[in-house]
């Protein structure tokens, strides 16, 4: 899939099929998360791959935002070291992760997990304490219906500006 074609049509997946996400592809994501740019090229991550029904289950349970966790056949965990800005790292090693599955025709979808509910998952999943838990994205081949319902986006004369905001931008 070319690149543009696989950004434009990235869903955010959050009905899966039960089939599996085959091994082969795991570690194909895995290395597009690895390779993504980071601060000072600290490569502060750590991926959790989960595909125990069990244990995304009980994610599913502890995320009020990521129920669809449960229904997932696969999770990956993004665990951080505690030190500038791991978000902004971690975004971009989710990204790349998830172009690398749309490619092959799996969406996903990444779970809210804030406060004493990151606390609960890091204990489940055994993250040391000097980490930190990011978040844990699904992952899945999407329903017919999750498919269908495509993405809405904002015109590009709405948020492009030219040299200064509120000076629209003229693509070409």
């Amino acid at each position: 899939m070319e690149v543009y074609e696989c950004i434009r049509s990235k869903l955010k997946v959050r009905e899966f099929k039960p089939d599996p996400v085959p091994d082969r592809l795991i570690a194909q994501m895995l290395r597009g998360g690895r390779w993504a740019a980071s601060a000072r090229n600290r490569q502060p991550w750590n991926f959790i791959v989960i595909k125990d029904r069990q244990t995304l289950a009980q994610i599913a349970q502890i995320a009020s935002s990521g129920s669809f966790i449960g229904d997932a056949p696969l999770g990956i965990a993004v665990v951080m070291e505690k030190q500038g800005r791991p978000e902004l790292d971690a975004g971009r090693a989710l990204q790349q992760m998830e172009l690398v599955a749309r490619s092959q025709e799996v969406g996903g979808c990444v779970a809210g997990i804030r406060g004493e509910e990151n606390d609960k998952v890091k204990e489940l999943l055994q993250v040391p304490e000097d980490k930190e838990l990011i978040t844990v994205m699904a992952f899945g081949y999407p329903t017919d219906a999750a498919k269908a319902r495509g993405k809405q986006r904002k015109p590009l004369s709405e948020i492009a500006h030219a040299e200064r905001f509120g000076q629209g931008y003229l693509a070409g």
